[in-house]
């Protein structure tokens, strides 16, 4: 069977970005499952993987435009570090969930520097292209269940279904704003 709108399909996956670092793969024995056509996985490798089937192994290197989106300096903001209540210790790398117009977004320290937290509301892989190796272990016709689960699914465009960060491409960032900020559990 091939890969088809409505297929669930099973794959082992590693994807690295241009210098060859590894930045996510599938665990050995636990395949990544979607359904395909249904917005799950980033657009650009979701269009290379229609017409496979069970077996086939590809590199698909995807665009920036086709994976989490351009990187978007507007989206990159400074705001006062008593925006931070209650977070003793700000660090690079932690992340938070902002207030929009559009609902919460989730944005990343960039940098601390005296009373200035600089946030970043891109995914951490916009602007990048994402170089995957992949091998299909299964397709099958989607069950009625599989298909009703995913049918209100939202999630993907540009950010790549349950993959994005809540903003990235996905959201207008002349609507972004981290005045809002509030902990997302990251141990602070």
């Amino acid at each position: 069977m091939q890969i088809a709108d409505g297929t669930l399909v099973a794959m082992d996956y590693a994807l690295k970005d241009d210098d060859g670092n590894l930045i996510d793969q599938s665990q050995p024995g636990k395949p990544l499952a979607y359904l395909h056509g249904h917005r799950n996985i980033i657009p650009g490798l979701e269009s290379a993987l229609t017409g496979k089937q069970t077996g086939d192994s590809l590199e698909v290197r995807v665009e920036p435009s086709q994976g989490y989106g351009e990187f978007n300096s507007a989206m990159e903001q400074i705001i006062p570090r008593e925006r931070f209540e209650g977070v003793d210790q700000l660090e690079v790398g932690m992340q938070f969930q902002a207030g929009t117009e559009q609902g919460p977004v989730t944005v990343r320290v960039t940098k601390v520097e005296g009373d200035s937290v600089t946030v970043d509301g891109n995914h951490p892989l916009a602007g990048k292209h994402l170089n995957f190796a992949v091998t299909i272990t299964e397709v099958r016709a989607a069950t009625e269940e599989e298909l009703s689960q995913n049918s209100d699914n939202s999630g993907g465009g540009c950010c790549g279904g349950g993959g994005g960060e809540g903003g990235g491409c996905c959201n207008d960032p002349a609507e972004e704003s981290a005045t809002d900020a509030k902990s997302e559990g990251d141990g602070s």
